[in-house]
């Protein structure tokens, strides 16, 4: 197991990004500072050749520009915030609007668009690369200096390990996920929609037109959003509305845990290729890619329509509106910890 660091380009304000090359026997996973970003996740495949089965782009300039989050960590919030606004400790507090009347993902300039500090290191059981980053006061309207740190583990057990912690000196939201976009047959290669999906999931939240959350928790049974049996994507897209971007309550007996559980798994039926998510969050946002549109991707591929699906470990959406959703508010002297584990097999 080792690691590679090298340089990924220069921004437009003079700093240099680096890209991380974690390696193990079976697996290889390149992140860069920039936007602490899943960059590729490489896996030999079963005729012996390696694929990429996460969308991105071949060069910085692609992160650097407008794009939907291509395997970025997200925050401070991930997901919406209705009307880009909410009241904490009887003080208003007004975001930064970026997905029409909403805040969505952290703003304009989430940490999706910075450049973050990073170290790397090998230990017995894994390659390490951890990136930090201080959000301040006031960042897209948020309270709080913000203190986070996002670790990358990569084990010989085919897994990626993803640590969030985070640390404020004033009461704030905070709600970090990665935002890869998966296709387990290999980036570039054709629509998701004939990968098999189980989420653990016994619950989801329906939501209006803006995909803010009504407040309900719905039970999945006998509607098009059941995956608690493994089923095609496809099977009932039309029913759903053409595409899931839907938020799923993961089944635990709390809501926030400090123990990993299965949240959800997907096989791809021609590779045998298998992923298997588990988070201690309470919910999983899962998003079939119902909005990209020919995004050039690496080596000249096209992200149509249902190129990727993202598995969004999380908080509720626009949970500092909802006193009955769990509480995503961390206190100063407190510790925001998240954990999540992306495996794959046959």
């Amino acid at each position: 197991m080792k690691t590679k660091r090298r340089e990924f380009g220069i921004l437009y304000t003079g700093e240099t990004a680096s890209l991380y090359v974690m390696r193990t026997d079976s697996m290889i996973v390149t992140v860069t500072d920039y936007g602490a970003t899943i960059a590729s996740i490489l896996l030999p495949g079963p005729r012996g050749s390696w694929d990429d089965v996460v969308l991105g782009f071949s060069t910085l300039a692609g992160y650097a520009g407008t794009h939907p989050y291509l395997g970025a960590t997200v925050g401070r919030y991930a997901n919406r915030i209705a009307a880009g606004r909410f009241t904490l400790d009887g003080k208003e507090y007004v975001l930064a609007c970026n997905d029409g009347m909403n805040h969505l993902h952290g703003g304009r300039r989430g940490f999706d668009k910075v450049l973050w500090e990073s170290e790397a290191w090998e230990d017995r059981k894994s390659v390490n690369v951890r990136f930090s980053h201080r959000s301040p006061d006031g960042d897209q309207g948020y309270p709080g200096n913000l203190d986070v740190r996002v670790t990358f583990s990569l084990s010989s057990e085919n897994s990626l390990a993803i640590a969030y912690e985070a640390r404020s000196d004033a009461a704030t939201p905070v709600n970090l996920t990665n935002h890869s976009y998966f296709n387990l047959k290999g980036e570039g290669d054709g629509t998701i929609l004939d990968h098999e999906v189980q989420l653990f999931c016994p619950k989801y939240l329906p939501a209006d037109n803006g995909l803010i959350p009504t407040g309900e928790l719905k039970d999945v049974a006998a509607t098009p959003f059941d995956f608690t049996a493994r089923k095609p994507i496809r099977r009932d897209l039309t029913a759903a509305g053409g595409g899931y971007d839907h938020c799923f309550v993961i089944d635990r007996e709390s809501g926030v845990s400090t123990e990993e559980v299965l949240c959800a798994e997907v096989l791809e039926p021609e590779s045998g290729r298998i992923l298997r998510v588990k988070t201690t969050m309470p919910a999983v946002q899962f998003y079939t890619g119902n909005f990209l549109d020919g995004l050039e991707g690496k080596r000249g591929s096209s992200y149509g329509k249902h190129a990727g699906f993202c598995l969004e470990t999380q908080y509720f959406p626009d949970s500092p509106n909802r006193a009955e959703f769990p509480s995503c508010v961390l206190r100063p002297g407190e510790v925001y910890r998240h954990a999540t584990t992306y495996s794959f097999g046959f």
